[in-house]
């Protein structure tokens, strides 16, 4: 997957009930838009993150990442 700062990700919850977590991505730090992606997720927690295959991320967003 490759990714641009500013593009929205979403991790979808992984049991029944949890929901998804919604964020943006802050800081691409592999080579071509690669991983690993330092994402601010909405409720502000700020992490460093491989995305698996439980998450999209929503292009067209960038110039939004603060």
């Amino acid at each position: 997957m490759e990714a641009a700062q500013g593009d929205r990700i979403i991790v979808r919850g992984r049991t029944v009930g949890s929901s998804d977590r919604h964020g943006v991505i802050v800081e691409v730090r592999g080579q071509e838009g690669h991983p690993p992606y330092l994402v601010r997720f909405d409720d502000g927690h700020e992490t460093v993150m491989y995305p698996g295959g439980d998450f999209a991320v929503e292009r067209g967003h960038s110039g939004q990442a603060g």
